[in-house]
């Protein structure tokens, strides 16, 4: 069953609005559950919604962030998970530390380097 563009929209609005469900839709205007996904997927790109109300996920650049010491403006305008995280890179990096080396790089490109020239089996 095809449906013109306003139809879409209308039906994707709906569902977005809460108006009526996924199953509901699929019900009445005799659509798959990922043609229904897709209408509202369509009329939030058409209305400049935001798709995914995700958290973004910890990225391997967030070791070379942390090597530079932000300011206090930049941790006041981080949100709790960016603390979090900040936080646990900060300690990971002072236990190396104390452990005597350091990591530079994340991921495949990760460098140790020692920061005394001491044997480390003494």
């Amino acid at each position: 069953m095809k449906h013109s563009l306003e139809e879409r929209m209308d039906i994707g609005r709906r569902m977005y609005l809460h108006e009526i469900t996924y199953k509901e839709a699929m019900e009445i205007y005799g659509l798959s559950e990922s043609c229904a996904h897709k209408y509202m997927t369509d009329y939030k790109k058409a209305q400049g919604i935001p798709l995914a109300n995700t958290v973004p996920k910890m990225k391997n650049s967030a070791v070379l962030k942390s090597l530079s010491s932000p300011d206090i403006d930049t941790y006041m305008a981080m949100s709790k998970e960016e603390l979090i995280n900040e936080l646990i890179i900060a300690k990971a990096n002072e236990l190396r530390a104390k452990k005597g080396y350091e990591v530079k790089g994340a991921g495949a490109n990760k460098e140790y380097s020692i920061l005394n020239n001491k044997n480390t089996k003494s």
